[in-house]
Formats: C-alpha cells, sequence, structure tokens
C-alpha cells in the first residue's frame, strides 16, 4: 500500500461507519485501561495497582477530554465538564441512580454471559475475583472522594457504604450496636427482587459478599473485621436479603 492509502480508506467511509467507529473506539479503550489494571494487579499486586492506577487516571482523564471538548464544544471546570455543571442536584441523583443501574446490568450482562456459555460455576468464579478486585478499588475511591482518614474506623465506614455504586440503587440500612460495631442490611436487593418477580429463588451471592464486604472494610480501615450474619443461599427474613456485621478492634494495628 502506498504511504496514505491506509489512512484514505478510513477516510473515504461512509458516515454511518465513522459513527460506529467512535462508539467502538470508546468500547476499546474502557477494555484496553481494564485489561492494564487487571495484569499490574497481577504482577504487582492490587495495593500498587490501585496507587499506579490514581495517578493514571488523572493524567488519564484530563487528557480525554480536553481532545474530546475541542472536538465536541465543551469546556472543562476543575475536571468537570460544563453540561454536568449545569444540572440541578435533582438531575445529578437521578443521573448518578443511572449510573448505578447501568453498573448493575452490566455485571448481570457479563455474568449470563458466561453461564449461558459455560456453567453457572465458572460464571460465579469470574464474579467472585472481580469483587476481589473491584471492591477495594471502590473503598479506595469512595474514601479518597470524601477525604476519609487512614484508620477513620466505624464512622468512616458508615460512610463510605452510603457512597457505593450499590447504595444509589438498592434500599440499605444501618444499625449501630456501639461505637465499635454496626450492622449493615441489604433491605432491598434490585437482583434478588427481579428473581423473586419471576418466580425464581434467591440467587446464591454469599461466597461472592464473603469476598466483597470484607475488602471493603478494610480498605476504609485494617482494623474493621466483616461477619456474615446471613447472604443466600441462607435463609432470611422478609426484610432484608444480607446482612453483615463490622467490629472495629482497636488494639489491633
Amino acid at each position: 500500500m502506498a504511504e496514505n492509502e491506509i489512512m484514505n480508506i478510513m477516510e473515504n467511509a461512509d458516515k454511518e461507519l465513522l459513527l460506529k467507529m467512535v462508539v467502538d473506539a470508546f468500547r476499546r479503550t474502557i477494555v484496553h485501561y481494564g485489561q492494564w489494571f487487571a495484569e499490574v494487579s497481577h504482577q504487582l499486586g492490587m495495593e500498587k495497582a490501585m496507587q499506579i492506577e490514581d495517578s493514571v487516571w488523572d493524567a488519564s482523564y484530563a487528557n480525554q477530554m480536553s481532545r474530546l471538548g475541542k472536538t465536541l464544544g465543551f469546556t472543562m471546570e476543575n475536571g468537570i465538564p460544563s453540561a454536568l455543571l449545569k444540572l440541578s442536584k435533582p438531575q445529578l441523583l437521578d443521573l448518578i441512580e443511572k449510573q448505578g443501574i447501568n453498573w448493575l446490568a452490566n455485571d448481570g450482562i457479563w455474568f449470563q454471559a458466561v453461564e449461558n456459555s459455560y456453567h453457572m460455576n465458572d460464571a460465579k468464579r469470574c464474579n467472585d475475583t472481580c469483587w476481589g478486585r473491584f471492591s477495594p478499588f471502590e473503598a479506595l475511591r469512595v474514601k479518597k472522594l470524601l477525604g476519609l482518614p487512614d484508620n477513620g474506623g466505624i464512622a468512616a465506614l458508615k460512610q463510605a457504604l452510603a457512597f457505593r455504586m450499590y447504595a444509589a440503587i438498592n434500599k440499605q440500612s444501618i444499625e449501630d450496636v456501639d461505637d465499635n460495631c454496626i450492622i449493615f442490611r441489604m433491605n432491598e436487593c434490585r437482583v434478588q427482587s427481579a428473581r423473586k418477580r419471576r418466580g425464581l429463588a434467591d440467587y446464591p451471592c454469599k461466597s461472592g459478599g464473603l469476598v466483597e464486604y470484607p475488602t471493603f472494610a478494610v480498605t476504609i480501615d485494617p482494623r474493621i473485621t466483616t461477619e456474615c450474619i446471613g447472604c443466600p443461599p441462607d435463609e432470611h427474613p422478609e426484610g432484608w436479603y444480607c446482612a453483615w456485621k463490622f467490629t472495629l478492634h482497636r488494639n489491633q494495628q
């Protein structure tokens, strides 16, 4: 091919194909970003991967939004696209809820794709491994978002639980046992409620929860231990699907 022939192929493509290419470019970027994070985690460990990702995101996000803004005609203010700054608080809360639903739907689509192609046990293994990576990552993001201190104890954990992706789409509650202990309950769960409406048994999510909740808690404060009170396939009362007890051990370093 001549020097510019490959470039000419794309320049001569029809608009429909170019529109698909724009969307697919976002997809490739997201997957590539995730693959980098997974491999750095594998090679260097989760703690180092999260530290590196923190600096990578700041640089990558700034670059991407600057370039997109020049093409799409929006500006950035303190790292936020100007269009978002115009939204009211109710609109922002609605947007966060929609993002949470999209996040959960994406999780479910991945699970079903593996389950349908192979077996539920394969899907559960993949799911539990993903939680082992995502839950501490989400805890670290929330910790930075809220400016929570290291070793913030139960007070920090309570705040952090309120800013998980789940918090925007499920009904949850916290019972204060004492200053060093709380019980967290998932009162309504979109996944389990959907199964209930279809006449299906609870999804047995305990294996994932035993990864998800302890890793989230120790990322907020390594002195916090997690105990499962109940989680499907365990039997549970009508008022909640799963419940977890978090205890702070002040003498633990």
